[in-house]
């Protein structure tokens, strides 16, 4: 099976952000990419992998036993 590869502009979509922020990452090599000629395309798994080691998990704090005083 082949994986999808993605263009640029399609990953910037996928993320929500602006096109620059893909080739930043890019030209940083913080995300894996195949350079087909002049064209640049990223892995889907290579977004997911980013994805997932950049997500921020929440912190659970305890509850006061008691409620605010009004």
């Amino acid at each position: 099976m082949t994986e999808q590869h993605l263009s640029v502009d399609q990953v910037a979509e996928l993320l929500g952000t602006s096109v620059r922020f893909p080739r930043r990452l890019i030209e940083e090599r913080r995300i894996r990419y195949v350079k087909v000629g002049r064209h640049v395309r990223i892995p889907a798994s290579a977004v997911d992998d980013f994805l997932a080691t950049h997500t921020v998990k929440p912190i659970r704090r305890p509850r006061a036993r008691f409620g605010r005083a009004a």
